[in-house]
């Protein structure tokens, strides 16, 4: 059970929606979605068979609305490139709620022994990779195509408008290009009609089959890339005093930097990261070079912390510099940036009972924050959202032999992909029912 809430906003969550008088027909929709699995996995498996990287899903747009418009919906397309909106109006007044899917695959070779295994090759910067669905993007989209068509079945028991949305470039647009979310959101697809409140949720490899885990706040970190130049006088090797060093400068702003997040951020709150990840200087061991190239990352869970390392990280820098008779320029962010996925409160606290009842409170699982980042973060800067994880670990596996996502070996189990239908389902069904205008 949730150890964070505080116990006035569980219980008063609970209060709103007795189990006995749920809005949601969940014996209903238990049946529809046991009915539809055997679909849903098949969809699953064809996705999972020919993926495509970000901002190329042009198949699987196709595949996605194909669906849609076989159920009857609106259907808008090419949004954000391979976007793919369907529009179910139950005709009744009512809020618009929205459910989200990404589509798009990874630079992956497969490694996994299945008919459905995938060889599909793709084009990235010039070079022909493997594709490979390897964080399960194929699964939310089946899971989101089989809740569409429980809800347009249910249509009548509708009370306001759904809007299902296929995102592309989760994973990030190709080099030189935008997209994902955040071109979804520039371009509208939270308007017209507007969206009150976003739903989504991701399969998880490391999480049991029947298990969701949840949390309110921040779930996922916001992502700051950032590039550091440090430019110092090249001297040969054997006579460091003639130089200005730009590596030693570098050595000393890498350690320095790190006492941001251990000696400036209240830990106790939430957790921080700065991580450098690259390195470039120098072509020889006899040669003190010119300049230092570092790029690396931040991660942050709330947004004091996101703004006092924005403030630290350039003013670190810069001492050291000073200190070192060095220059530095940095570049904060670099290219793109993702906010803090954050779920909301009062929004988390109103479809608790919704996640109890239809995992089963044992299987709803209070789950700490990580320092990944999702980009469904910006759809929940402009409406109160919810992002869940979904359990796809088989039962027989141990946690610590459980592939990790972004790898060749990646696997989640398709008996995972119910109870997200049965959630995306029942959440939009509950949300309507509380929210009636």
């Amino acid at each position: 059970m949730n150890k964070g809430f505080t116990a006035s906003i569980l219980f008063s969550a609970l209060l709103t929606v007795s189990y006995a008088a749920m809005a949601a027909d969940k014996q209903q929709v238990e049946k529809a979605a046991n009915k539809i699995e055997k679909q849903v996995i098949k969809w699953r498996h064809h996705l999972h068979q020919y993926p495509e990287l970000s901002n190329r899903e042009f198949e699987t747009a196709k595949y996605v609305e194909k669906h849609l418009r076989s159920l009857g919906l609106e259907v808008q397309t090419g949004v954000a490139i391979t976007g793919v909106v369907g529009i179910l109006d139950s005709g009744k007044p009512g809020p618009v709620v929205a459910l989200r899917a990404d589509m798009d695959g990874l630079p992956v070779p497969e490694q996994n022994d299945l008919p459905w295994k995938s060889t599909q090759m793709g084009e990235l910067e010039g070079k022909q990779v493997p594709v490979m669905h390897a964080c399960g993007h194929d699964t939310h989209v089946a899971m989101l195509m089989g809740a569409a068509k429980i809800l347009t079945d249910m249509k009548d028991q509708l009370r306001g408008k759904v809007k299902f949305i296929f995102q592309p470039a989760e994973e990030g647009a190709p080099r030189g290009e935008r997209g994902g979310a955040e071109v979804m959101v520039e371009e509208g697809v939270l308007k017209n009609p507007d969206v009150d409140a976003i739903f989504g949720l991701h399969i998880s490899s490391a999480t049991d089959v029947g298990k969701v885990r949840y949390r309110e706040g921040g779930v996922m970190a916001a992502v700051d890339p950032f590039k550091i130049v440090i430019k110092g006088k090249q001297a040969h090797g054997a006579y460091p005093w003639l130089s200005v060093d730009p590596i030693t400068t570098a050595a000393q702003v890498i350690m320095s930097v790190q006492t941001i997040v251990s000696r400036e951020i209240r830990l106790l709150d939430d957790a921080a990261v700065v991580t450098f990840g690259s390195i470039h200087g120098g072509n020889r061991s006899n040669i003190i070079p010119n300049e230092v190239e570092l790029v690396g990352t931040i991660r942050t869970l709330n947004k004091d912390a996101r703004d006092h390392i924005y403030e630290a990280l350039p003013r670190k820098v810069k001492g050291i510099a000073d200190s070192m008779r060095a220059e530095a320029e940095v570049t904060l962010p670099l290219d793109y940036n993702y906010p803090i996925t954050f779920n909301d409160h009062d929004l988390m606290a109103k479809m608790l009972p919704t996640l109890i009842e239809t995992a089963g409170e044992e299987n709803a699982l209070y789950s700490k924050a990580v320092t990944g980042a999702e980009d469904f973060s910006f759809f929940q800067e402009k409406v109160p959202g919810v992002y869940l994880w979904i359990g796809g670990k088989p039962l027989d596996v141990d946690p610590k032999d459980a592939p990790a996502h972004h790898t060749p070996e990646f696997y989640v189990d398709d008996s995972g992909m119910k109870l997200g239908v049965k959630l995306l389902t029942n959440l939009t069904i509950d949300y309507m029912a509380k929210h009636e205008k």
